[in-house]
């Protein structure tokens, strides 16, 4: 028990959070109208198809090319950096960190320079949440709100442009702080990608895309998921983080009955009016930006507020964005790495961000 806690915190806080509310709220036929299905079927398809061209090696190759066109720490760290920003965008910011911090490790073992390692994962990290701000589908909040507010394309961009788009400019900034030697990144072995099974998770890919701009209905993407998985690797099946799809699920029986308490309604209702950003901002500090966009959205007609208050609460601490989570898992469990500067680093640069983008938000953006 000890060991699933560690290994998932917000998914037991989440279940804790349910289960309480549920001595308040018994479970009666509303309950199923807490669950956002759409949302559930779009994280499942889309986890499919990145599982699938992960497995392809895809992803690996398209990095070995770039690299290749690399020559110093400083070249290096600036295309990590926009290697994680760009694929961010569309196959969700854990993801490219889970593809592209262990590579990153894999060049630094031979450049041995551990202050440059830690300050290019930690700005990949910044460039994963950045980038991720920018596509409905760059991370889970994204996705859930977009939906569930019924947000139009161009709302959703006017909303979250300038804030990924200042973020951006500000790492790309930082990785002047890397120095310019000279280096030889390491290249992977050149493996030939299959065909057909790229072609169907490529095609699932646009199936969630088109999902998720309401064009195709979700039980079609959900059948074109399993199809897809059952016709080339079933296996895939097992690569769904199932325990997020979970997350959410308590999260919106916690969300839907905390909503049919009138007092805590009231309260919540109360802090959030006019102050959707900082409120979602300062609460994904403590408990993540997912769960903080799930809980506030059920006191709160202002989706576009909600949704960057959640993004840009990503910055911060350590648990402000799962992402930034596994980033540190990943380095933490590196030969000869030093978590605590890490944090130091990570923690300096991420509240700066925040507190930048807040400022600019509250007080130059109307």
């Amino acid at each position: 028990m000890k060991k699933f806690f560690k290994s998932q915190p917000v998914l037991v806080i989440s279940f804790i959070a349910a289960a309480v509310t549920m001595l308040f709220i018994h479970p009666d036929k509303q309950y199923i109208g807490y669950i956002n299905k759409t949302v559930l079927i779009q994280l499942f398809s889309l986890m499919m198809a990145v599982a699938g061209l992960r497995s392809v090696g895809i992803f690996n190759k398209a990095t070995s090319f770039l690299l290749r066109k690399t020559g110093s720490v400083r070249r290096l760290g600036l295309v990590f950096v926009l290697l994680c920003c760009f694929s961010a965008m569309f196959v969700t910011n854990d993801v490219a960190l889970l593809t592209f911090v262990p590579l990153t490790l894999l060049v630094y073992d031979k450049i041995n320079d551990e202050k440059s390692r830690i300050m290019t994962i930690v700005l990949e990290t910044c460039a994963a949440n950045a980038g991720s701000m920018l596509t409905p589908i760059g991370n889970p909040q994204n996705l859930f709100v977009y939906d569930e507010y019924k947000l139009s394309m161009g709302d959703f961009l006017r909303t979250l442009l300038p804030a990924g788009a200042v973020s951006m400019i500000v790492i790309c900034l930082l990785t002047l702080l890397l120095p310019n030697t000279p280096c030889t990144a390491s290249e992977t072995k050149d493996t030939n990608i299959p065909k057909v099974p790229t072609m169907g998770y490529c095609a699932l890919f646009v199936v969630c895309l088109l999902t998720v701009l309401r064009f195709i209905p979700d039980y079609i993407c959900l059948g074109a998921a399993v199809l897809t998985a059952l016709l080339f690797n079933r296996k895939l099946l097992l690569k769904v983080d199932y325990s997020l799809l979970a997350t959410f699920v308590c999260f919106f029986v916690f969300v839907g009955n905390i909503a049919r308490i009138g007092a805590v309604s009231d309260f919540f209702s109360g802090i959030l009016a006019g102050r959707e950003l900082i409120v979602t901002a300062l609460l994904s500090q403590v408990i993540s930006n997912v769960p903080a966009a799930v809980m506030l959205s059920g006191f709160t007609d202002n989706g576009t507020q909600l949704i960057l208050g959640a993004d840009i609460g990503g910055f911060g601490t350590l648990i402000a964005s799962l992402a930034s989570l596994i980033s540190f898992q990943i380095y933490r469990k590196a030969d000869n790495a030093q978590a605590f500067k890490y944090f130091c680093v990570f923690s300096t640069i991420n509240f700066a961000l925040l507190i930048l983008l807040i400022l600019i938000h509250k007080f130059l953006i109307v």
